[in-house]
């Protein structure tokens, strides 16, 4: 029987107390010599050894590559929900090395010495398959509560730990019929010793495990067969495994293709021995199998029974392109709770394809064509608040590992950047040039989606829109064509991606021209916001009255009963010099009674770090509104106050525009709307508040900005689009998306399914 699992090799080290430098050397030794796996042995009772746990961790910032585990953990001493934490930990440390031995116990009179509790083999067995279950749970994340009632484990509510970097195989060392049946059901892994088997005995747990493995409705092939083996090398054979490198060859190579062993671990301590095994034995075997059973260790073992229970309905998992497979993720996955919501939405996809290069994009988008009636969802950073970068049951096509940011001309300062890099290290990557990329005002932001809507931000009124700086891109469009769109050719659909973008392809790369930008002033104010029509009122005629090198937004929340009602002013004055920024600055600092504020000079990149690491964790559907507007007139100031002071809106802000946005002709690109000085969002808890009260401002805009818009109806669209571009853009959605593969972002439908 083989199982199809690639062969790895791996040592056993013994953790000597007495020569600690010394195993750590053999652990290293072990990683540069292409070795797969180190692993050590734990006893916690006896004296002379290193504590496992701590040896590994050690081990683990000592190596780069090489996966670790304890061969195996024993158990009684060990609480399955603090282990679970614990590997939660260290794999992410060790970036995704970990594997989890696990043991049921063993030498009972010295496990109780040290307070663990004795059983009877047949508790250490159910004792074991509840501590499997405890850390299967625990494993699942953050944010995740675990109550656990069982005869050996008990949890009342336990926090589980950070999301491990990858799906920790459990592997359960053992001998016994009751273990290795509980093996089939439950384990990744069975690990066994050679010199401890008995003849037909490795076949014989095979047959037990495989048997139980199916009773339980999982495929036999998910449990890697993990052998310890010992021996010792010699010029003519004295016995298995005791001899030249070819006898070594020739005993193990039946284990590996008639018993399905695919891990073997070397048991030494012995450095020349471990050189050589991993020189003139492993190398030999891995050809020797392949050529014994062609094709049978090239691919992966397949998931696991459990996580395949989670694939949605429609989408034809087993029929993804080989070049896609490693890096997709579906439900069942450890890493889905990385990719399933986005910043402000909560997702529930079927399966995530995170392509890496522009081939990649167009085999994803091939893929998620011929799924039928099944949703699709692009997404760059996943922070956009009114595209569907995550959707229920679909697809999204993560665009996150092309983040790719090159300077191809620094003498016209021009740059590439990727769809999935952030704007907070696009800012960063031209800093030491002394450059600078208008770009939102967050930097946590995707590339992608901003600079295919629009991009307002710190800037815009002395550099204007983001995508005024785009001078080509390169994008994969519904046919699976991948095209170069510029002034210069596919004119008009370069015209279309800068504004307009998510309904023509997946942008792979964007070319910008940037400026040239120096240290910023930068100001925050906080005004007693009692007057709040007025407040609104005077900010607007204050940055309206002001050079285009300031650019500013303000926000308020909703009120608070016993508390004054505060409005939070943030400007950037795009000059380094102190008197110009303070002259600059002063207007907006008098338009209401001030209770703080700061003022510093300060890189545009330090502006924009303001983003932190980690995956999104959104929840619900957001209800947000947006508008463009040319004059925070008083009818408009006091109606937004209304809002305001309703506590329908807990986010309210407007952001300035104006300047350099309005240099553009509004037919130039497919952002028409370039007359407003102003961009005002709100954002609410319940669409049936929030909606009337936005009605009443709604005749009072311009224009409406997509990025912060959660209605997605055809009305919205007119706000966004005046009705000659929009007439354009769906004459070229005919031409280039006919059958609406990009429907899921303010879908533009072509002009003949509307027509």
């Amino acid at each position: 029987m083989n199982y199809g699992h690639p062969l790895h090799f791996g040592t056993f080290l013994t953790p000597r107390s007495d020569e600690p430098e010394a195993v750590v050397d053999l652990a290293q030794r072990s990683e540069a010599l292409g070795y797969d796996l180190v692993t050590f042995q734990d006893h916690p009772y006896q004296p002379q050894l290193l504590d496992t746990w701590t040896l590994l961790g050690w081990v683990a910032g000592r190596t780069d590559r090489i996966r670790l585990a304890a061969n195996v953990l024993n158990l009684p001493l060990r609480p399955p929900s603090v282990l679970a934490r614990a590997a939660a930990s260290l794999d992410v440390l060790s970036g995704g090395r970990l594997q989890l031995g696990l043991g049921a116990g063993a030498f009972w009179p010295a496990i109780a010495a040290m307070g663990g509790e004795r059983r009877a083999p047949g508790e250490a067995v159910a004792a074991l398959e509840e501590a499997i279950d405890v850390i299967r749970e625990m494993l699942e994340g953050t944010g995740k509560t675990v109550r656990y009632q069982g005869d050996h484990y008990r949890l009342a509510g336990a926090q589980g730990g950070p999301l491990p970097a990858h799906d920790i195989p459990l592997w359960v060392g053992a001998m016994k019929p009751r273990m290795l049946r509980l093996i089939g059901r439950k384990a990744d892994g069975w690990v066994a010793t050679l010199s401890y088997l008995q003849p037909g005995q490795l076949a014989e747990g095979n047959r037990l495990i495989d048997a139980a493995a199916q009773r339980a409705g999982r495929d036999p092939r998910e449990i890697r067969r993990i052998l310890n083996i010992s021996g010792r090398f010699a010029a003519d054979r004295a016995g298995f495994l005791d001899g030249p490198p070819e006898v070594w060859v020739e005993d193990l190579l039946p284990l590996v293709v008639d018993e399905g062993v695919g891990t073997f671990i070397l048991m030494i301590d012995d450095a020349g021995t471990i050189e050589r095994f991993a020189r003139e034995v492993a190398p030999v075997l891995r050809a020797a199998a392949e050529a014994a059973v062609p094709g049978a260790f090239a691919g992966p073992a397949p998931r696991r029974t459990s996580a395949r229970a989670k694939r949605r309905q429609g989408i034809d998992y087993d029929g993804l392109p080989p070049s896609l497979r490693e890096t997709a993720i579906e439900p069942g996955d450890i890493g889905y709770t990385r990719v399933k919501s986005t910043y402000m939405r909560g997702g529930a996809p079927g399966l995530v394809l995170q392509p890496g290069n522009t081939g990649e994009v167009v085999e994803a988008l091939a893929f998620a064509r011929a799924q039928t009636d099944v949703p699709l969802a692009i997404r760059s950073g996943g922070h956009g608040v009114s595209g569907r970068s995550t959707n229920d049951g679909g697809i999204v096509i993560d665009l996150a590992r092309l983040h790719a940011i090159e300077v191809l001309d620094e003498a016209n300062r021009l740059v590439r950047v990727e769809p999935g890099a952030r704007w907070m290290d696009v800012a960063t990557a031209l800093a030491p040039y002394g450059w600078a990329l208008t770009s939102g005002d967050y930097g946590g932001v995707g590339v992608g989606g901003l600079a295919t809507a629009g991009g307002i931000g710190w800037l815009a009124r002395q550099h204007g829109l983001t995508i005024d700086h785009i001078r080509a891109v390169e994008m994969v469009l519904a046919d699976g064509t991948v095209v170069r769109a510029r002034d210069e050719e596919h004119s008009d659909l370069f015209w279309a991606v800068r504004g307009a973008g998510a309904n023509f392809g997946i942008v792979t790369s964007f070319e910008f021209t940037v400026d040239v930008v120096g240290n910023l002033g930068w100001a925050q104010f906080v005004f007693d916001a009692s007057d709040t029509a007025g407040l609104l009122e005077r900010w607007g005629q204050a940055i309206e009255a002001s050079p285009r090198d300031v650019t500013s937004e303000i926000l308020l929340g909703r009120p608070r009963t016993g508390q004054p009602l505060l409005a939070q002013a943030m400007v950037t004055v795009a000059n380094d010099s102190p008197e110009t920024i303070i002259s600059r600055l002063q207007p907006i600092a008098t338009i209401a009674p001030l209770y703080d504020q700061r003022i510093v000079i300060t890189p545009y990149a330090a502006l924009m770090a303001n983003a932190p690491e980690g995956y999104h964790t959104g929840q619900g559907e957001p209800v947000a509104h947006s508008g463009l507007i040319a004059h925070i007139t008083p009818a408009f100031a006091a109606d937004a106050a209304r809002l305001i002071r309703s506590g329908a809106t807990y986010f309210f802000q407007m952001r300035s525009v104006g300047g350099a946005v309005a240099d553009v002709p509004p037919d130039a690109t497919a952002y028409a709307n370039r007359a407003a000085n102003f961009q005002v969002v709100a954002f609410g808890a319940s669409r049936r508040r929030l909606d009337p009260l936005w009605d009443e401002l709604r005749g009072q805009f311009d224009g409406m900005y997509l990025s912060f818009e959660t209605d997605r109806s055809v009305e919205r669209l007119h706000d966004a689009f005046p009705p000659p571009t929009l007439r354009r853009l769906r004459t070229l959605k005919a031409r280039y998306d006919p059958d609406n593969v990009f429907r899921d972002n303010f879908n533009i439908a072509p002009l003949t399914l509307v027509d």
